[in-house]
């Protein structure tokens, strides 16, 4: 492994930090979240599918989140309305196996893997970490939505369509019925004393 190329990949994982995920922007939101925020969040639900479907690796699954928008450090996040007139899938690829380059041998070769396993949803772990990040964009729509961003719905509805394990679904149908904040509510302590 070349040092200062792992260095220099390191740095440019920062690019995912303001990088906004576009499409929002169509909705209204002003400042949307980023690329990196997305892929960190998106992780964590995929850890968490794993252990509720029980027969997945959570760890490779939350790998999978971890890396598999890499590539828009390079190329930016492309929006469902600019890919109905292209598509930069394939930029994207050659964008994440030209990082790769960066790095090992055999670290390349398991992101790689790890990265078309993501892609090809061919594998349980592929398929949780697909839900994981459809359902983490679903997640954020909600947090628009009670925000007073009604449009995003769109985004709700779409991922509804297309989540595949029953776990993502049983999340899903909860995360509707909730409002964005209610994880905080009971968790206030007042600390004044009355004179």
């Amino acid at each position: 492994m070349n040092i200062k190329k792992t260095v220099n990949f390191i740095f440019e994982l920062n690019q995912l930090k303001r990088q906004v995920h576009s499409g929002w922007l169509h909705a209204g939101v002003k400042s949307p979240d980023t690329i990196a925020e997305h892929a960190m969040r998106a992780a964590q639900i995929g850890y968490i599918l794993a252990e509720m479907e029980g027969d997945a690796d959570p760890e490779k699954v939350c790998t999978m989140l971890i890396i598999h928008d890499n590539g828009e450090a390079r190329i930016g996040d492309q929006n469902k309305i600019s890919a109905r007139y292209f598509s930069n899938k394939s930029a994207e690829k050659k964008a994440f196996s030209c990082q790769l380059d960066n790095l090992g041998k055999d670290l390349k070769d398991k992101w790689q893997k790890y990265f078309n396993e993501y892609e090809n949803r061919k594998t349980k772990e592929g398929i949780i970490a697909k839900d994981a990040d459809w359902l983490e964009t679903a997640f954020q729509a909600k947090e628009y939505l009670d925000l007073g961003h009604k449009s995003v719905i769109d985004w709700i509805n779409n991922v509804e369509k297309a989540l595949e394990t029953d776990s993502a679904k049983k999340l899903l149908k909860e995360m509707k019925k909730t409002e964005f904040t209610d994880w905080w509510q009971g968790l206030k302590k007042m600390t004044y004393k009355k004179l």
